[in-house]
């Protein structure tokens, strides 16, 4: 519940809605009883809806499949909705002690600094990635588990994306370090929110949030009044995503409400 909640998502808003779902759900049988609705109401402003409804469906395989526990093996995890490479080796090594590589963003740029000598690690590549770390990993299950949460605290923590703190790394040599820390071959960019498609989706689902059962397609215009155009545009995402379904007589509801 936890990796998948923080991704794209800092722990500070994470942390009370990961309290707030161990206590309401705290077996994947008890969230699998719930609505797809109650779920997306429980999400609130996370973000990334979707991946609320990913957990509903993955709560209902685990309950029905698992014995109401998750897997310990990824290639079992990476059969459950909404687990890709990342969340499935995150499991497996986190909850269970496996010796598997464990690649996000933070780990990323680690290797790219300390190994390749690089200030930025670049597009993601899945195989490349987990070879990197993969060859990283101590030889022991249980040192490599360990060795796995460091990386990923010392990217977050130390080899940040600004402002490394380079005075307190303890790894004993960085390629990036000794080349001069030569600056990123492309700038990061700021990612906007403001006036996107997605906040658009954020506003069309606040109203459905906030009340039970279906509301009149007027209640969700005057949500987003700015770009008429991109309020279809967002409504009609929600309904392909499965997020809202819309009733007989015309009206929206979140999942399961219509």
């Amino acid at each position: 519940m936890s990796e998948v909640m923080l991704q794209q998502t800092p722990v500070a808003r994470v942390a009370p809605v990961w309290v707030d779902w161990v206590r309401r759900w705290p077996t994947p049988s008890a969230m699998a009883a719930a609505s797809a609705a109650e779920v997306l109401r429980a999400w609130g402003k996370l973000g990334y809806p979707r991946r609320a409804l990913r957990l509903h469906e993955c709560a209902g395989v685990l309950a029905e499949r698992h014995g109401d526990e998750a897997p310990a093996d990824v290639d079992t995890l990476l059969g459950l909705p909404g687990v890709g490479a990342y969340t499935a080796r995150a499991v497996a090594c986190f909850a269970y002690g496996a010796r598997v590589p464990v690649v996000d963003t933070n780990v990323r740029r680690v290797v790219a600094r300390a190994v390749h000598g690089s200030g930025d690690a670049g597009p993601p590549s899945t195989n490349r990635d987990l070879a990197d770390v993969e060859a990283l990993l101590p030889s022991s299950r249980a040192t490599a588990a360990v060795f796995s949460a460091a990386l990923m605290e010392l990217g977050a923590t130390v080899c940040t994306a600004r402002n490394p703190d380079c005075a307190r790394c303890p790894l004993p040599r960085c390629a990036w370090s000794d080349a001069g820390r030569p600056a990123p071959a492309v700038a990061r960019k700021a990612q906007k929110y403001a006036g996107t498609d997605r906040q658009a989706r954020g506003r069309l689902l606040d109203v459905l949030r906030s009340t039970t059962g279906p509301v009149e397609r007027a209640r969700l215009d005057l949500a987003w009044t700015a770009d008429p155009a991109q309020r279809s545009r967002a409504l009609d995402s929600l309904l392909v995503d499965g997020l809202i379904e819309q009733t007989d007589d015309g009206r929206f509801a979140l999942a399961g409400e219509a």
